[in-house]
């Protein structure tokens, strides 16, 4: 006999249930976190390769001065989404994200179904964008005329001697290390980088505006509007980590009014800041000019200011390292909600009895993304990414669709606009976005998806909270019965 919110795989957590467990039984996490350090962290998120690289290589490659429009276009589909988190992080300000939105509204299996698959998807991703910041750090010494030994500068078969990426994997420590510190002091860190990642942007949008030749920008569209739309699905991955800053709900001092806050200001903040680095840099150089993968770096050399290379450099080292800080703390924050609801052993759940984070998944995703970044290369690595995302965009935004015909009359600190329309908009550009995935990338999603099916079946369906309840009922209904 199941839980009344469902049976079996679709018993359901209620979310009162939710709503009410602060300072209940289990593990908890300590609220410290105000607005503008979640909004960082979202940003911190957001902002990153996107600006540094993929810019210049979708103007380049596929869309021209348009690569303008394909952030635009990717950030009205990601605001979709965004306005679907934002209602459930005012409504369940609990840790895990689409996790715990999926488990409340869709039941037990969806929600292990996605957050299994974001414990892959995101630490797959700080491994990739640890790979990512550790060829700027090698470009940065070779300019200091310091070479390090061949072994210590990528995974086997990405160069000559390579055997390892030392700074890769030893940065993903790092980040682990500064999360088992404390959310209040970690979150100090990701601020302060922030900021200096956004001063590094500023600058160089301030600068190259001066240098904008507006003959560049013709033709704006010489690939057809159809290569604005294809650099959109590409430039889309550059546009979400909102989703991973919302794991965070339940260390924010007032979650409810806060995180729907802070998703939409980072989303706001980082297009404005992508809109304005696109004019700049396909108005500096002709987009056929525009290296891929150091677009501002050559635009800034093409118009004599090559001095400035360095500090592009530079940001773009700071701008990543935020993005592996946020999406290590979303992992980190889904596998302890999962732990805590019994969906995984209790031991991973276990935090600090003084700091309050939990230490033994922060490590353990640490040191698997250490391996991941260190010793696979960065294609294999990307391999990983991004289905799962997407995925949780589909059933976060179904979810809110699903939840206002359900129960309409919960109090939500914030209304998502437009539905069932904008959270459909939302599902309709995910799913169009993952028909452009390759086909190792399903491969991979399968095989992932059926080991988490054997790990649920064989564990976590008759050892979940809910499964505990449910037994619990169904023994106290037997003993009224024979009485």
């Amino acid at each position: 006999m199941g839980l009344r919110a469902g049976q079996g795989v679709l018993r359901r957590k209620p979310i009162e249930m939710i709503q009410e467990a602060e300072g209940g039984k289990g593990e908890q996490l300590t609220r410290s976190l105000g607005l503008w350090q979640l909004t960082a962290i979202g940003v911190g998120g957001i902002i990153g390769a996107g600006i540094f690289t993929l810019a210049g290589t979708v103007a380049n490659e596929k869309a021209g001065p348009a690569v303008l429009l394909s952030f635009l276009i990717a950030g009205v589909a990601s605001a979709a989404a965004a306005f679907s988190y934002a209602e459930f992080a005012g409504m369940i300000p609990k840790a895990g994200s689409a996790y715990t939105y999926g488990y409340a509204v869709l039941g037990e299996l969806a929600g292990w179904f996605i957050g299994w698959d974001l414990l892959l998807e995101y630490t797959a991703i700080v491994a990739v964008v640890a790979i990512g910041i550790s060829g700027y750090f090698s470009f940065l010494l070779g300019e200091m005329g310091v070479h390090l030994p061949a072994w210590m500068l990528g995974a086997p078969g990405t160069g000559d001697g390579h055997r390892v990426d030392l700074f890769a994997a030893a940065l993903c420590l790092l980040i682990a290390y500064l999360l088992t510190l404390g959310i209040k002091n970690a979150a100090r860190f990701e601020t302060v980088v922030v900021g200096l990642k956004v001063l590094v942007v500023l600058v160089v949008i301030a600068v190259g505006f001066f240098h904008i030749k507006t003959g560049n920008y013709n033709p704006f569209f010489p690939h057809g509007i159809s290569g604005a739309f294809a650099g959109a699905a590409t430039v889309f991955f550059a546009v979400f980590g909102y989703d991973a800053m919302s794991t965070a709900a339940e260390e924010s001092k007032d979650a409810q009014r806060h995180m729907p806050k802070a998703i939409l200001y980072s989303l706001l903040i980082s297009m404005v800041l992508y809109v304005l680095a696109c004019l700049v840099l396909t108005g500096m150089q002709n987009y056929t000019k525009i290296d891929p993968e150091s677009g501002f770096s050559t635009a800034f050399k093409s118009v004599g200011l090559s001095s400035l290379a360095d500090v592009i450099a530079v940001g773009a080292i700071i701008g990543i390292l935020t993005v592996m800080f946020t999406f290590m703390l979303g992992v980190t924050r889904v596998w302890f909600s999962m732990s805590r609801d019994g969906l995984l052993p209790k031991w991973f759940a276990k935090t600090h009895p003084t700091r309050h984070v939990p230490t033994r998944v922060t490590w353990i995703v640490g040191a698997a993304s250490a391996v991941i970044a260190g010793f696979l290369p960065i294609r294999e690595a990307a391999e990983l990414t991004n289905i799962g995302i997407l995925l949780a965009f589909v059933v976060v935004c179904i979810a809110v669709i699903v939840l206002r015909r359900k129960r309409p009359e919960l109090p939500r600190a914030f209304r998502c606009p437009g539905v069932p329309l904008v959270p459909a908009i939302g599902v309709v550009f995910s799913i169009w976005l993952i028909t452009f995935l390759e086909w190792q990338t399903w491969v991979r999603f399968v095989v992932w998806f059926a080991i988490g099916l054997v790990i649920y079946f064989a564990y976590s369906y008759r050892r979940s909270e809910l499964a505990k309840a449910d037994r619990e009922i169904s023994d106290l209904e037997d003993r009224e019965g024979r009485l």
